[in-house]
């Protein structure tokens, strides 16, 4: 990673004076290429910023201080939490997205974003937990960023969580009768069950992205809920 580039957005406001930084949440931009979503980004008139953006080549630009509410969450719940904005940071990484050609992220894009994700974590009490995508708050209107995000990798660096078998204590076994309550405690709003089933497979199966839930389901997130 190359220094930060200093791309100052005016979509921010100020945080609430109690709030605490404790969420981290990856995006894609789903624009055609880096300098239309950083004109977009930085327009007034569009009412939408992020903390930081990643270029394709690894290339990080900041928008907006961490100390600053930037736009990048809208409507969207996590744990109960209706405030996404107030508490968090939100990085985008330039993908076309499922509109424009989704593509698989490079190298050299997801090596800064486990950087200055790292160095985040350091900055802020943001535990694995709270490290999600898009489409985990806000199920029912984002996809991103999908499917084929790499969050195992990014979790053996540190960086979120990964459903590993792990002997828990008080084991409580995940079935098709209590899975809903499962998603509920693990974070996700299951408002529209069938959008939060498809965000947690984008993030935790991607390969089953889109199908009904099944015993693999149910193991991942026996896993996750039991390991809280």
């Amino acid at each position: 990673m190359d220094k930060i580039i200093d791309y100052s957005s005016p979509n921010h406001n100020d945080r609430p004076a109690t709030a605490k930084i404790d969420i981290l949440v990856i995006h894609y931009t789903g624009m055609p290429n880096t300098d239309e979503a950083l004109h977009h980004m930085c327009n007034p008139n569009t009412g939408v910023s992020a903390h930081y953006l990643i270029d394709e080549y690894g290339q990080l630009f900041q928008l907006v201080s961490e100390r600053k509410r930037a736009w990048h969450a809208g409507k969207s719940c996590w744990r109960g939490n209706c405030d996404i904005n107030d508490r968090s940071i939100g990085i985008e990484l330039a993908n076309p997205g499922h509109e424009f050609g989704y593509q698989q992220f490079p190298t050299h894009q997801m090596n800064t974003l486990i950087k200055i994700a790292k160095e985040i974590i350091e900055r802020h009490p943001i535990s694995p937990r709270n490290v999600v995508g898009h489409s985990d708050i806000a199920p029912t209107r984002k996809r991103d960023p999908g499917e084929l995000f790499d969050w195992y990798t990014l979790s053996t660096q540190g960086v979120g969580n990964w459903p590993e078998s792990r002997k828990s204590k008080n084991r409580c076994k995940i079935t098709g009768s209590n899975f809903e309550k499962a998603l509920a405690d693990y974070g996700y709003d299951t408002t529209d069950l069938s959008a939060t089933i498809t965000a947690f497979q984008r993030h935790f199966l991607p390969l089953n992205c889109g199908n009904q839930p099944d015993q693999k389901l149910f193991d991942k997130l026996e896993i996750l809920t039991n390991n809280l």
